[in-house]
């Protein structure tokens, strides 16, 4: 038997990443990126959904690694090769190949250490965060009239695509922890104050979509990594202030 709700969003994600591919390929790249977007929204639906109505199955967990490797994998590194890395030549598709090999690689890690792994943290960051860095690239781009031929900060948009790629992939990848947010309870009563936030960082996105979405997935690949050297410096400060403190 198959629970017909939690699949239904996961099919509608993975509608929404075979569209992006196919967009990308008519060269609707715009189309393609809010496509990887609504994917991303999906998906995080499709869990909250299993788990609000008590409907989690091994099929819908499966169906929704596979969903998730044509939206988060192979269809954002086909966005951004066909944008702007076609014309690298062996760079582009390799750059395009280590994204997509990196998304496989972190969907099988995160199966494979489901149970054994803190609930509050990804190891690595996760496949549709790194999409959306990925595929607000793009649209960002895009939105401000810059082509792949352009040149950005006096470097070819091109690199800069290449090298936003490269770190999405390699950063799946990664053993640094990234904040899952999965101990938050919707069902539970809030402060008004973080209502509040919720509604301004609404209001934010909907302003411009393109550029907030984009910051804050930018700032998300990056908090792993600000909070890995924060706490090797806590470590290794650690040691010495002990050793530090005079003896009674």
């Amino acid at each position: 038997m198959i629970y017909i709700l939690p699949n239904l969003f996961t099919t509608a994600a993975l509608f929404a990443g075979f569209y992006a591919i196919v967009q990308a390929i008519n060269g609707r790249f715009e189309h393609a990126a809010v496509a990887i977007f609504v994917a991303m929204v999906l998906d995080g639906l499709d869990g909250r959904v299993a788990r609000l109505t008590n409907t989690q199955s091994d099929f819908g967990a499966e169906y929704d690694s596979l969903s998730d490797m044509v939206s988060f994998g192979v269809a954002p590194s086909l966005v951004i090769y066909e944008w702007a890395m076609r014309d690298l030549g062996k760079l582009g598709w390799i750059a395009a190949f280590i994204y997509c090999v990196g998304a496989a690689l972190r969907l099988a890690r995160f199966n494979t250490n489901i149970d054994v792994v803190d609930k509050r943290y990804f190891q690595g960051v996760p496949s549709p965060a790194a999409a959306a860095l990925v595929a607000g690239f793009v649209w960002v781009m895009i939105d401000n009239k810059i082509t792949d031929a352009d040149y950005f900060l006096g470097i070819s948009v091109r690199y800069i695509a290449c090298v936003v790629t490269i770190f999405a992939g390699v950063s799946m990848v990664s053993n640094v922890l990234f904040y899952s947010g999965k101990h938050i309870n919707l069902r539970r009563a809030v402060p008004f104050a973080v209502a509040l936030v919720f509604v301004v960082a609404l209001l934010m996105v909907v302003s411009y979509p393109p550029g907030v979405l984009f910051g804050l997935f930018v700032c998300y690949s990056l908090s792993g990594y600000v909070m890995w050297v924060v706490r090797r410096f806590s470590r290794r400060n650690k040691p010495a202030e002990s050793s530090s403190t005079p003896s009674q």
